[in-house]
């Protein structure tokens, strides 16, 4: 998604329901206790970035506006992480590790080509089929492997992601949600904070406020949430503006820029709030429509919002599917033990350099499990 409304790292609507966490090496796992014990910059960090939302609403009246506080609250926290003497050392331990970036859209396209020509310099991206074969051959990756990912097929990865892959040589996977291909009907979770902002109600949503919409909606079965979207669509008066999806024939392109293309649902439901024929009927389905408009069986998948569910994981043997992916915001194993199960950074397309890199090495992941993260 967002996995919400805002396609930041860690932002408030983003997925931090997943329920499965990946692997850590020991030098990190160590490096990240240390931060605690004996580093006074990245300790205070690790306060800043937990108080960064709560001050940004109590800052005096007639102050630069909340979110540009926090922007340069982040900013500050995210500069002093990335001078920490802890960041060569995880740097150096992210060598052995595997990170999979995952994104959405393309928001920002100066910045993510800045963001792929970091990665050509100092890492070494791989394919989808290059971990498919790894987990599956028993031979691990190349030392700074990367795998580029992008979720739910937002169109901006084929017009504005595809041609920076393209130029730089950088190969991906996109994984799509298949009920919207074709059309413009929004994401769901772009209408619902859409109808929330102006006026829509939803009786599972009484006590809720705009804001928080998404996030609620996500802790809800299902059925419910569907009702609950239903309610939001009569209520509101208005209805949310169309998107342009991506078509099949944008996903054969995508294939031929080398970018793989993935299952990602038909619907976007959170699969562990969903009823079990719901789950096949989700994953079985997208699984059939991409086989039609690609002219064979995808074999990658990425569990949307993250959310680990078992049955889903059968269905995914089930239908002969190789790779599975979080979105947990940890790096993985250059050979991952648990090939339906491999983590992944989160990430975006305005994310800074000294996000970015912190992010790559793994500190960033590291603090944010420090304060509380998924």
């Amino acid at each position: 998604m967002p996995e919400g409304t805002a396609h930041s790292t860690g932002a408030a609507d983003g997925p931090h329901t997943a329920t499965a966490a990946g692997t850590t090496t020991a030098t990190t796992a160590a490096a990240a206790s240390a931060a605690t014990r004996t580093t006074g910059a990245t300790t205070a960090a690790v306060a800043a970035e937990t108080t960064t939302r709560t001050t940004a609403a109590t800052d005096a009246p007639g102050a630069r506006p909340p979110r540009a506080r926090l922007a340069e609250r982040r900013a500050t926290v995210d500069a002093v992480l990335r001078n920490s003497p802890l960041q060569p050392l995880f740097r150096l331990a992210a060598h052995r590790r595997l990170a999979v970036l995952a994104y959405h859209g393309v928001d920002d396209p100066r910045v993510f080509a800045l963001q792929m020509e970091r990665l050509v310099r100092h890492a070494r991206p791989v394919s989808a089929a290059d971990v498919d074969q790894a987990v599956h051959s028993g031979r691990p990756l190349p030392p700074r492997s990367v795998l580029v990912t992008f979720d739910d097929g937002d169109r901006t990865v084929l017009t504005e992601g595809l041609p920076v892959l393209t130029r730089l040589g950088i190969p991906a996977a996109a994984f799509v949600v298949t009920d919207l291909i074709g059309g413009d009907q929004p994401f769901w979770w772009g209408e619902a904070a859409f109808l929330a902002a102006h006026g829509g109600a939803a009786r599972a949503l009484a006590d809720c406020p705009p804001g928080g919409v998404v996030r609620r909606m996500k802790t809800l079965a299902d059925r419910d949430r569907r009702t609950a979207l239903a309610e939001l669509r009569e209520s509101a008066g208005i209805r949310a503006p169309r998107r342009e999806q991506l078509t099949p024939d944008d996903l054969r392109a995508l294939v031929r820029g080398g970018v793989a293309v993935g299952n990602h649902t038909a619907g976007h439901p959170c699969l562990d709030r969903c009823e079990d024929d719901t789950v096949r009927a989700e994953i079985a389905g997208a699984h059939e429509a991409l086989t039609g408009w690609l002219g064979r069986a995808p074999t990658a998948f990425a569990y949307p919002n993250g959310n680990l569910d078992p049955r889903a994981e059968a269905e995914l043997r089930r239908l002969g599917y190789r790779t599975g992916f979080l979105f947990d915001h940890r790096h993985d194993r250059l050979l991952p033990p648990h090939p339906l199960r491999i983590s992944r950074l989160r990430v975006n397309s305005t994310t800074g350099r000294d996000r970015f890199d912190t992010i790559l090495s793994g500190l960033h992941p590291a603090v944010h499990r420090l304060r509380g993260g998924a």
